[in-house]
């Protein structure tokens, strides 16, 4: 083992550049750069007080020092030793400074944690992100170098908040709106501060735009302006008398049909019995579901969303409401009618012809609701079929019901109204 000889630092400031060529350190003022195997100094550079703290961009092209006491940031060139750049927070002060990934923006956290100012070496730019928290480690960056994790401190309480680093932007869940020829016509965001859009749904004429978000609304936007002209919420409670709410109930066996004890078939899930809907007076008080908040990717908001091929209808489905189907009339912009079901709703899909929806909630039964009212429909044959999707003919006559290895078609005889005729099941393989 041998060891070279024995050098002076500064408070332990002596660094690697990332690719390994280099050997940064120093000493009070000085900057020393050295070829990392033969400890040759490459190049020497004067700071205007002492080196606090010193830091290598990722492509060990440029080194950072801060100067904590003075507020200062001075930045080198290795390539250019005669280019330099001095980053002065002023009265803000200074206490933290780091690059970003990119090695062409630094972060400089000022006194109090007041905020975090993001420099621009390229553009000269300057970005700001307010509330960050005072912890030892309050801000990291993704592998790949696109987002920002920092902690936050406001209103009282801790945040983790995620920044997009090409902007510097707050992470928003939101849509944006280009014409056929790459322009922004629009960018739509629904609120801040907490998950945004979570589904996004185009009416059949392209005039309005369906958006359903984390905080269980939806937003219609106009094609003309690209402004919102009304917002669904999704109450737990209905009490308004105009509309109407189907609740799915089991039926009851006839008198004849009664068993004791019930066979074996009776005692199974409730997805293989017969059900009927029932319409409810009201308050209606809806299934509501908690989510976990300790966990990823809660049961909330508007998940699913979809409008009828007239343009007339739109369909919703609440995650924290998840055995309920809302169906709002566009034309006069208020709620029409819910459905809540006895299990949760799976899947629902308007046919392509008329106003027509169709529903599955993972049991043997397909739904239909069309404003003439709804009916359940039990799927014929023996054995439990669970319907987890459905798909509709082109032609809105039939839907193909599908479970996890079979399918079956059902027909609707329409001169005979919303009876059902169910084909053979198949394979899916």
């Amino acid at each position: 083992m041998n060891f070279s000889e024995v050098f002076k630092l500064s408070s332990l400031l002596c660094k690697f550049s990332p690719d390994g060529k280099y050997l940064a350190s120093c000493v009070q003022y000085r900057l020393v750069v050295r070829d990392a195997n033969t400890l040759q100094i490459l190049q020497l550079y004067t700071c205007l007080d002492q080196i606090q703290h010193l830091e290598w961009s990722a492509d060990s092209l440029f080194i950072l020092c801060a100067l904590y006491k003075r507020g200062l940031v001075q930045v080198w060139s290795l390539e250019q030793p005669e280019w330099h750049c001095k980053i002065d927070e002023g009265s803000a002060g200074l206490v933290a400074s780091c690059w970003s990934p990119d090695g062409r923006h630094i972060l400089n956290t000022t006194e109090f944690h007041l905020r975090i100012t993001v420099w621009s070496l390229c553009t000269k730019s300057v970005s700001y992100i307010k509330y960050p928290k005072a912890c030892q480690q309050g801000i990291t960056f993704t592998r790949d170098g696109r987002y920002l994790a920092l902690a936050e401190r406001r209103d009282c309480r801790d945040y983790v908040s995620i920044f997009v680093c090409s902007d510097w932007q707050l992470l928003r869940y939101k849509v944006l709106l280009y014409s056929l020829d790459g322009r922004l016509l629009s960018a739509f965001c629904a609120y801040e501060w907490s998950l945004g859009i979570k589904s996004v749904a185009w009416s059949p004429s392209s005039q309005f735009l369906a958006i359903g978000s984390y905080d269980g609304k939806v937003r219609i936007l106009n094609h003309v302006t690209w402004k919102m002209i009304t917002e669904f919420g999704h109450p737990a409670t209905v009490n308004n008398t105009k509309i109407v709410v189907y609740k799915e109930a089991e039926k009851s066996p006839p008198l004849g049909h009664l068993a004791f004890p019930p066979p074996r078939a009776a005692t199974g899930p409730l997805t293989s019995s017969e059900s009927k809907y029932e319409i409810a007076s009201m308050p209606v008080s809806l299934q509501t579901l908690k989510p976990a908040a300790d966990r990823a990717n809660p049961r909330i908001g508007v998940g699913a969303l979809a409008f009828s091929p007239d343009n007339y209808f739109l369909a919703t489905r609440n995650d924290s409401v998840p055995n309920a189907v809302w169906i709002w009339d566009i034309r006069k912009l208020r709620l029409l009618a819910v459905l809540e079901q006895l299990c949760t709703v799976r899947a629902f899909q308007w046919g392509p012809q008329q106003p027509r929806l169709a529903i599955c909630t993972g049991g043997s039964k397909v739904y239909l609701w069309s404003p003439a009212g709804c009916v359940s429909v039990q799927v014929p044959g023996e054995g439990d079929f669970q319907v987890l999707s459905l798909c509709w003919h082109p032609s809105g006559d039939s839907l193909a019901l599908l479970s996890k290895d079979h399918f079956c078609l059902c027909f609707l005889e329409m001169e005979k109204g919303v009876r059902m005729a169910f084909g053979q099941r198949g394979d899916c393989t």
